[in-house]
C-alpha cells in the first residue's frame, strides 16, 4: 500500500537512473506532475506522459541519465522565505548544484526560483 506517492516516485527514478535504464513508471498524483514538470524544465528528465489505468494512473518518464541522487524530505520543513542557505547546505551536496523541491502558496518551484519570488513554503524534496 503505498502512503507517499512522491516517495514512490522519486525513488523509482532514482532506481532507474543508477541501473541504466532509459524509462521507468511511477504513481501519478497532482504533486508528482508538478514535481516532474519542473525536474524536466531543469534538465533531469525528458519527456513524460500521463497514462490513465482506470485507478489513479502513472507517468511514463523518458530518463536523460542526469540524476546523480534524488529523495523526498521527512519530515516536510517548513522553510522561511530568508532561511534556504541553510537547507541547502543540509541537503545539496555543494552550492550551486542540484536544487531543493519547494511546496509554496505559487506551486512547486525550485529553491531559487523561491529565492527570487521572495516566498518561503515546505521543503518536500531534493534533486542533484
Amino acid at each position: 500500500m503505498r502512503h507517499d506517492t512522491l516517495a514512490d516516485a522519486l525513488s523509482a527514478i532514482r532506481n532507474a537512473e543508477h541501473v541504466g535504464k532509459k524509462s521507468c513508471v511511477v504513481p501519478a498524483s497532482a504533486l508528482v506532475k508538478n514535481v516532474l514538470a519542473l525536474m524536466q524544465k531543469r534538465g533531469y528528465v525528458g519527456e513524460y506522459e500521463f497514462v490513465d489505468d482506470g485507478k489513479s494512473g502513472f507517468f511514463r518518464i523518458a530518463l536523460a541519465g542526469k540524476i546523480n541522487d534524488c529523495g523526498v524530505v521527512r519530515p516536510r520543513f517548513s522553510v522561511e522565505r530568508n532561511k534556504y542557505v541553510k537547507w541547502e547546505k543540509r541537503f545539496l551536496p555543494s552550492d550551486g548544484f542540484g536544487c531543493l523541491l519547494v511546496s509554496t502558496s505559487k506551486g512547486v518551484m525550485d529553491n531559487d526560483e523561491a529565492k527570487k519570488a521572495r516566498t518561503g513554503g515546505v521543503l518536500v524534496g531534493y534533486i542533484y
